[in-house]
């Protein structure tokens, strides 16, 4: 008849350190009562942060060998296969971790055995029919070499084995070769007793032993000895061909580097690339030295191990079971955030172990949350105080920009709206003035005030209005223009009136042509002539269309150049880029005002995400003149690209 104690009542019969180990016991049992994937990254990490203690490690590696031990006894296969596959994935590494290598060895073959039984039962077969004949062939192979090795003077131990039967499968899942091809299925290991000062040499000297006595194969010679590997591991590996045409591997190495490989960083498990994490490894190595000390003080010192590793991460829970990992001090937001941005985005709150809380509530590990979301949320400015998360900082400054940027190009409709219903046409430049006198640093600003209603759209309009009659009064200086001039260069497809600025063909002068609006050329352009059913267009020769033209209707192309000196008016437009930043603006309206022969006939500005991008269309004569404006515009503080539109 099974009897249940409670801890108080395990305490009084045995010592509190057992009840504590209890307790930790069954704390980790949650993990598994929320049906958590132990195969999950974070499972580890979790499965640590509640053990606390090594102790209760050694009792789980232990209880899941025992289980496995008694897999036949399982009635369900599903059992056995969910126990094997835990194993395998967390349990058998952890024992290498520790320095338990027969443990280890014994899990993941048990778990092959269970999760892949013909491959298993294959190998082992293998195994048996040639047992007895193996140990005969490893014993005929190390004789000779211990004969040297004593002739020689060395002091020496030689270890044969075989590979275990989950290591024998791994190379044949790897490498997908046959079982009588695996070239280590034997394994010898030479640890030399020598001084540190003799270590490389006399690990040579044995090398030239053992491959005078049998054939090396140099594609598997491994040299860590004369440059180790970057965690201190230190040893030098051939493969012979033994008696019988066998393949053997022999591993040289001293005493001091074999200490090193097995008790240090370089464990066999993190040689064989299997990642870890360095607080772990130094926790566990520490572990492992009080494991194999016989002192009566290691369990003394047992006691004090914490499992410590990850008190800066805590493990958090969704109602699926599944881990999501956040730095401690997470919130709910954090979380939401993390499992989907449109998730935190319409969070309101969640629903913690049960319990309504808000999205403020910092969470502790092992936590099962909940998100409670609303689609009318959106993301507001205050997050950003209580989440500590990058990415949750990153989307919600994302999402306040996007709704900045709504906001502001809904207020700029409406202005242009009102504009419209006054008779009023905006002129870009007076009203970029304006904004820079009311002290707004960038459009954005500005029109994010229309929208929240801080300024008055009527108040704005009056004050550009007075703004632009008192401009308007200004006597204007400058060398007018007629309207009909304007009007002429404006039109690019105008027929030609210029007087033989293009020489058409073979010095033909005098011909009608247009100027493609396609890629608007101006005086100074290579260009070329198109002959199409409207008469001759002028083309530049890096137009959009050029490659088109000259590879479907190369007949239809004739040559065409500049001549004279130009002095026409061209229009051509410029994108530009720069800092969202009203001065930025204004400075690029007066270097194109004070450039000789060039006049700026229009501009539109828009911005978003802190930038601006603004198309200035202006008159000039030629090549040279725009491309001293764009250098002079590049040359702008925050500005920051400017570019030749095609039209």
């Amino acid at each position: 008849m099974k009897q249940t104690l409670s801890l108080e009542e395990v305490e009084k019969v045995f010592y509190p350190d057992v009840t504590l180990i209890i307790r930790r016991l069954l704390k980790t049992s949650e993990l598994y009562a929320r049906n958590t994937a132990v195969t999950s990254e974070n499972f580890s990490h979790l499965l640590f942060s509640f053990a606390e203690d090594v102790r209760v490690i050694l009792l789980m590696i232990a209880d899941r060998l025992c289980l496995l031990r008694l897999g036949k006894r399982f009635v369900s296969d599903d059992d056995r296969l969910k126990l094997a596959t835990e194993v395998s994935f967390l349990y058998a590494p952890l024992a290498h971790r520790l320095g338990l290598y027969k443990i280890k060895s014994e899990m993941e073959d048990l778990s092959l055995k269970y999760t892949d039984r013909t491959t298993f039962d294959f190998i082992k077969r293998k195994l048996n029919e040639t047992k007895r004949s193996r140990d005969a062939y490893i014993a005929e192979f190390i004789a000779p070499i211990e004969k040297q090795l004593a002739q020689e003077g060395f002091r020496f131990e030689i270890k044969g084995r075989t590979k275990s039967i989950h290591s024998i499968w791994n190379k044949l899942k790897k490498q997908n070769i046959e079982f009588e091809n695996i070239y280590d299925l034997f394994a010898i290991r030479i640890v030399l007793d020598t001084p540190v000062n003799k270590e490389r040499s006399d690990c040579w000297q044995v090398y030239s032993i053992v491959t005078d006595m049998y054939q090396p194969n140099p594609k598997r010679l491994k040299d860590w000895i004369s440059i180790p590997k970057s965690n201190g591991y230190e040893s030098l590996h051939i493969t012979v061909m033994g008696p019988q045409n066998k393949w053997v591997e022999v591993q040289i190495r001293t005493v001091r580097m074999d200490e090193i490989a097995e008790r240090g960083l370089a464990a066999h498990w993190k040689y064989k690339g299997i990642k870890g994490e360095s607080g772990l490894d130094e926790f566990l190595a520490s572990v492992r030295t009080v494991l194999e000390n016989k002192e009566s003080t290691s369990i003394d010192l047992m006691q004090n191990f914490k499992l410590d590793l990850y008190a800066d991460e805590i493990y958090i829970f969704t109602p699926k079971g599944e881990i999501v990992k956040l730095p401690k001090g997470a919130t709910v937001l954090d979380f939401a955030f993390s499992i989907h941005t449109k998730i935190g985005s319409q969070c309101v709150s969640a629903r913690v172990n049960g319990k309504n809380v808000p999205i403020k509530y910092t969470l502790k590990s092992g936590d099962q949350v909940e998100i409670v979301t609303s689609p009318t949320q959106s993301p507001k400015c205050d997050w950003l105080t209580f989440v500590t998360t990058s990415k949750a900082k990153v989307k919600i400054k994302q999402a306040l920009r996007e709704e900045a940027a709504k906001s502001a190009a809904l207020a700029k409709e409406l202005l242009q709206r009102r504009f419209k219903n006054r008779k009023i046409d905006i002129d870009e430049a007076i009203l970029m003035r304006l904004i820079k006198r009311n002290g707004f640093k960038t459009v954005t600003d500005f029109y994010i005030e229309i929208a929240e209603e801080r300024l008055d759209i009527n108040t704005v309009i009056d004050e550009y209005a007075d703004m632009e009659k008192r401009e308007k009064e200004i006597p204007d200086r400058t060398e007018t223009r007629s309207a009909e001039n304007f009007i002429a260069t404006t039109e690019v497809e105008e027929i030609s009136g210029r007087q033989d600025v293009l020489v058409i063909d073979k010095n033909l002068t005098g011909i009608e042509y247009k100027l493609a609006k396609c890629c608007n050329p101006i005086y100074g352009d290579d260009v070329f002539g198109f002959v199409s059913t409207q008469g001759i267009k002028i083309h530049r020769m890096d137009c959009p269309n050029a490659q088109e033209m000259f590879s479907r209707f190369g007949y239809r192309i004739i040559k065409a150049r500049w001549s004279g000196k130009g002095g026409g008016g061209y229009i051509i437009t410029l994108r530009v880029v720069g800092r969202d930043d009203i001065a930025i603006v204004t400075n690029i309206t007066s270097v194109i005002s004070k450039e000789p022969g060039i006049t700026l006939r229009s501009f539109n500005i828009d911005s978003v995400d802190g930038l601006f991008q603004g198309n200035f269309t202006v008159l000039l004569k030629d090549t040279v003149a725009l491309t001293s404006l764009a250098r002079k515009i590049k040359g702008v503080k925050g500005v920051k690209s400017v570019e030749r539109l095609n039209s």
